[in-house]
């Protein structure tokens, strides 16, 4: 695991290894705790791909995937299932992104493959993405940092979800191990 980059020489590093990338869809997975910046990062990756590449890149969101609060391994479990291995098998997947408004799965999304896939999420990285990944990254923030993001992103709505979505978490990466899988370490405290 590197983590001696800066946060921009990281996204640069991660735009050189995939533009260099052999593979038809390199598959680039960004995971930490909430309001560690994980989608904020993966957009300027995606934004920084398609500037130096030929074609704009995926972005699934693993909150599109989580079925509820409560939802975080079955979020993993349906990435993989229903969206990574059809893709990788048979070169399309297709997918139910989740409702949260009406509170279950609704809009039909698509992917065929041949640009670059990024997703972001808790439970992007696990023992099984990491195995299809061509790179991983693993965001780390102080709690009150993201505490303090998960704030000024949502108000004080969702204040009542933070601690079972951080159980959640602290759950599922003592079991998958999700931040030793990593390629690369960044923390994103101060950006």
């Amino acid at each position: 695991m590197n983590n001696k980059l800066s946060y921009d020489q990281l996204l640069n590093e991660l735009a050189d290894q995939v533009i260099s990338s052999s593979q038809n869809t390199p598959i680039v997975l960004i995971d930490g705790r909430a309001g560690s910046g994980k989608s904020t990062f993966a957009l300027k990756l995606q934004n920084l791909l398609f500037r130096e590449g030929d074609s704009l890149p995926r972005i699934i969101h693993m909150d599109d995937l989580y079925p509820g609060w409560e939802g975080l391994a079955q979020g993993a479990e349906y990435l993989q299932r229903v969206i990574l291995t059809p893709l990788l098998k048979n070169g399309t997947a297709s997918w139910q992104e989740y409702n949260w408004e009406l509170a279950k799965r609704d809009s039909w999304r698509e992917f065929s493959g041949g640009t670059p896939l990024i997703i972001e999420g808790c439970g992007a990285l696990n023992s099984y993405t990491a195995s299809v990944a061509l790179v991983s990254v693993w965001l780390e923030a102080d709690e009150q940092v993201r505490k303090n993001r998960w704030r000024e992103r949502d108000g004080e709505l969702f204040d009542q979800y933070f601690e079972i979505w951080s159980a959640q978490e602290l759950d599922f990466i003592a079991r998958e191990k999700s931040s030793e899988l990593a390629t690369y370490l960044l923390d994103t405290t101060v950006t």
